[in-house]
């Protein structure tokens, strides 16, 4: 969840890790802080609750001097948002500040074990225990930072990324991670620290992504070099070379992230669809399932493992893959999965589902299938993250980097991976016909177009906003490929506005959700042409029966629900398993001037963090 930035170089550090904590405050906005060894050697450590503005306007009259630094923008775990609690954290020499991601769960046995050592705490946090451990290591066995470090990660249980200086060394920071993810820049002499590339990209593309289980030395005389901490061998660098652009991570003219986001979908579904269909609309081409075919092939069940948006993405994969293959599928919330002692084995596939590739419970859950002899296949977003290095084959979704809480273009890119993938499947196994590739690949193809199409509603989309901002509660409705879809329209809407919301298949709300329809629970309704199109539109009937106010979503043309229906939104026409492509789209922007005429701050909603890393 936290944003960890460091440097160590040349130039002055405050500014450059200022400025990555701006980049990365999707990740966590509670509380942010700067370390840095000052040009005299003192150790300056600025923090402020709030976000990253508020440690500008704290630092601004202080000693900003120094070219080592580390620093932090934090989503509160253990201890409630508070300058104290903010990072970095000091040891009680104050020698020694430390930045943390993730969740020490020994932490009280081993605060326990210093406090009886005569170390104070002052914060609650997980955190300050890991800094006085490594203070204690070091003083103890009069050793250097780097091996102080390394045998503090061996006692600690839980997930971390760590980046350490010490003020008596001011040539050098010590990072290391386990289950939570660290990049390191490379550009001549300068070396960039950080929780993703996103701080990285305007100063250099050159990476390294460093593994669980290893720690690494940047050093002004001797460079980069990692290490594996249970081994202490000297790890192989493996460097990567960034395909992100500076004009990907600003907002481009845009007010808001999201929405820039929601507008950049033609494009980024048509970089996701790029090379993948053929020219001719005969072929799905993922190598990763290609190199692959036999496992798909043979394979009794596919489980796909998600957590949130991502889970509401893998429903509608669970309709592709068994309508064009007729393979089960499982689908699975992996928090719920890693924990329930799954039936899991050999003959089994796990596609792990995660935009950000970080999420700690989608990780731990494919590292339980894998124990357990399934494959696994990662579709995820950011390029080199830890689920794609940690799968047997997989694909990525390529629709740059998302920088809004809310996941919009994910979502759709998604989708449109799992469509291709299911497609690509049954016709290995013969089960869809060249001319149903055909259409739907067809139909895949015309997806950017069309999302274009729905953009000229915009206008009457934010009056519809209006009508709906002091809504207290929404029901979203929808049935077969657009249930998730309801479910998706309603998280938008919790996620942002803060408005109670609900997503259920229209057929249940029978089934106890009528109760709350009158005139002050307005329902959104998918009612495009479907199989069941006629069953929607009876529920629609029971919501106005009750004096409900039904907004639809419509196919083009459509007359029978239009003439009951109070406000009706079409898209086009399109393939049935498609459809979720197009009715999220006016659902995205509901939500998004519903939350911006409620003054929220749409990119950053309270309590949310982009990337869910610690459970």
């Amino acid at each position: 969840m936290c944003g960890i930035v460091g440097y160590l170089g040349k130039q002055q550090a405050y500014q450059i890790l200022v400025q990555g904590l701006h980049r990365l405050e999707y990740r966590g906005y509670d509380s942010s802080g700067v370390a840095m060894i000052s040009d005299s050697g003192a150790l300056n450590i600025y923090k402020a609750k709030g976000k990253v503005k508020a440690l500008e306007d704290h630092a601004k009259d202080k000693d900003l001097s120094g070219s080592i630094g580390i620093a932090h923008t934090r989503w509160a775990t253990h201890g409630e948002p508070n300058d104290i609690n903010a990072h970095p954290h000091c040891s009680q020499s104050q020698n020694i500040a430390l930045v943390h991601n993730g969740t020490i769960e020994n932490y009280n046995v081993l605060k326990e074990a210093l406090t009886q050592q005569g170390y104070t705490f002052v914060s609650e946090t997980d955190t300050e225990v890991v800094v006085q451990l490594i203070e204690y290591i070091k003083t103890k066995n009069n050793c250097s930072l780097f091996d102080a470090v390394k045998e503090a990660a061996r006692q600690v249980v839980g997930a971390y990324a760590i980046a350490v200086i010490d003020k008596n060394n001011p040539d050098e920071i010590i990072a290391a991670r386990q289950s939570s993810p660290l990049v390191i820049g490379i550009k001549d002499d300068e070396y960039f620290l950080a929780s993703d590339a996103t701080p990285i990209i305007e100063y250099t593309n050159k990476v390294v992504y460093l593994n669980d289980g290893e720690i690494a030395v940047i050093n002004r005389k001797d460079g980069l070099r990692v290490f594996d901490i249970k081994s202490r061998s000297e790890a192989k660098i493996c460097i990567t070379e960034l395909k992100m652009s500076i004009e990907e991570l600003e907002k481009g003219g845009y007010p808001h992230f999201m929405l820039k986001e929601i507008f950049e979908q033609p494009k980024t579904l048509a970089d996701c669809i790029s090379g993948r269909i053929s020219s001719d609309g005969k072929r799905v081409v993922l190598s990763g399932v290609i190199e692959h075919k036999e496992k798909f092939l043979n394979a009794n069940r596919i489980i796909i493992v998600a957590c949130g948006t991502s889970w509401h993405a893998a429903l509608i994969g669970k309709h592709l893959i068994e309508d064009f293959c007729r393979t089960p599928v499982v689908v699975e919330y992996a928090s719920e999965f890693r924990y329930c002692n799954p039936v899991v084995g050999e003959n089994d596939i796990l596609i792990a589902l995660s935009q950000s590739g970080e999420t700690a419970d989608t990780l731990a859950a494919l590292e339980l299938a894998k124990s357990r002899g399934a494959f696994v296949f990662g579709i995820c977003n950011v390029i080199g993250s830890s689920i794609p290095r940690a799968t047997h084959s997989g694909c990525y979704i390529h629709v740059g980097p998302e920088i809004g809480v809310a996941s919009t273009k994910a979502f759709t890119g998604q989708v449109t991976v799992l469509a291709m993938l299911a497609l690509l499947v049954g016709q290995m196994k013969g089960l869809v016909s060249d001319e149903t590739l055909e259409k739907v690949a067809s139909d895949i193809r015309r997806v950017p177009l069309l999302i274009k199409d729905i953009f000229k509603m915009n206008d009457r989309i934010q009056d519809l906003a209006k009508i709906f901002t002091y809504a207290h509660n929404f029901l979203y409705l929808g049935r077969g490929y657009n249930y998730p879809s309801a479910l998706e329209g309603a998280l938008k809407l919790k996620e942002i506005s803060y408005i109670h919301a609900e997503g259920y298949p229209a057929a249940e709300m029978k089934h106890g959700t009528i109760a709350l329809i009158d005139n002050d629970m307005p329902s959104v309704v998918i009612a495009i042409k479907d199989n069941v199109y006629e069953k929607t539109v009876s529920n629609i009937q029971q919501v106005k029966a009750r004096g409900g106010k039904v907004v639809a979503i419509v196919t083009e043309g459509d007359t029978v629900v239009s003439g009951m229906a109070d406000y009706v939104l079409e898209v086009p026409e399109i393939s049935e398993c498609l459809t979720p492509l197009l009715t999220s789209i006016p659902l995205q922007l509901l939500a998004y001037y519903i939350a911006v005429n409620k003054g929220r701050n749409v990119d950053q909603p309270r309590n949310l963090a982009k990337s869910v890393t610690v459970e």
